[in-house]
């Protein structure tokens, strides 16, 4: 057992996470002591490493893909935002027992209000393209609790849904309900809010091929990819007008809450940050 205390991030694969530059600018910037370090976790393993953790004298660890909906079920204690949205990004080892969290919502709100401040959530429907059973859909959720309208156009790896559910749930927004019809570049069109909840589009995964002619000004425009930074989806939205908002944002925000968690202080999100995340 380490004599500072650590956290980390689980993962599989884990060597592109930005999140260890992230915690440690924060934890260097408030003279913590301790390292926050990403480790590479298979399925099969993930519960006998969870239950190591503490005896190896981490404090807590967020979790990632593949592993959010697993480490739910190893919990002795969840969020009430956590159970709702079926999957935990960040537990918390305390007392011997193991808290589940989800601050994929907070982190997502968080980042639009920063880049898009006269964003309304009353103005009209948003539209997520996110993971519906094996395909990926453009969900078009409702404001205002509203049924909402799925429309499957292509497969990507898993991940995406749990980001797109946590932004639903935070915001009050019913939960999709699918629905074949319109094609997703329909729901495109229609959303006030648009998200792209899918890994499609970044480094090494398929590219974004949603047709994107609806775009148009008044829209705000959300890529949770950030890797590259400037993706087809935000580029054009940017060409047509539209408020275009990075998925940096999300990721920086959503470990406010699970910092503060371990470590009892409220971490800045800053351009400093941006730049050492970045760097």
């Amino acid at each position: 057992m380490t004599s500072h205390p650590l956290a980390g991030v689980l993962g599989q694969p884990i060597a592109h996470s930005r999140s260890p530059r992230l915690h440690r600018h924060w934890m260097a910037r408030h003279g913590l002591p301790g390292d926050y370090v990403a480790i590479e976790v298979a399925p099969a393993d993930l519960e006998a490493v969870v239950r190591m953790l503490p005896r190896m004298g981490f404090v807590g660890v967020n979790v990632t893909v593949p592993h959010k909906v697993a480490a739910l079920a190893l919990a002795d204690e969840v969020t009430a935002r956590a159970r709702r949205i079926g999957a935990a990004n960040t537990l918390i080892l305390r007392d011997g027992r193991i808290l589940a969290d989800n601050t994929d919502g907070e982190g997502f709100l968080c980042a639009l209000r920063q880049g898009a401040p006269d964003w309304d959530p009353a103005a009209g429907p948003a539209t997520v393209l996110g993971r519906r059973g094996g395909r990926a859909g453009g969900s078009r959720c409702p404001a205002r609790g509203r049924r909402a309208r799925s429309d499957p156009h292509q497969p990507h790896p898993r991940g995406g849904r749990d980001a797109g559910c946590a932004a639903q749930a935070e915001s009050g927004a019913a939960h999709p309900r699918p629905r074949l019809g319109s094609g997703a570049g329909n729901a495109v069109e229609e959303g006030v809010l648009v998200v792209n909840a899918t890994s499609l589009g970044m480094m090494g995964k398929p590219a974004f091929r949603v047709p994107l002619d609806g775009l148009h000004p008044g829209q705000v425009v959300v890529d949770l990819v950030y890797a590259p930074l400037e993706t087809r989806l935000l580029a054009e939205a940017r060409a047509a007008g539209a408020v275009a908002v990075d998925g940096l944002g999300m990721l920086l925000h959503q470990a406010v809450p699970a910092f503060e968690a371990w470590w009892g202080i409220r971490p800045a999100v800053d351009e400093d940050l941006r730049r050492a995340v970045l760097a």
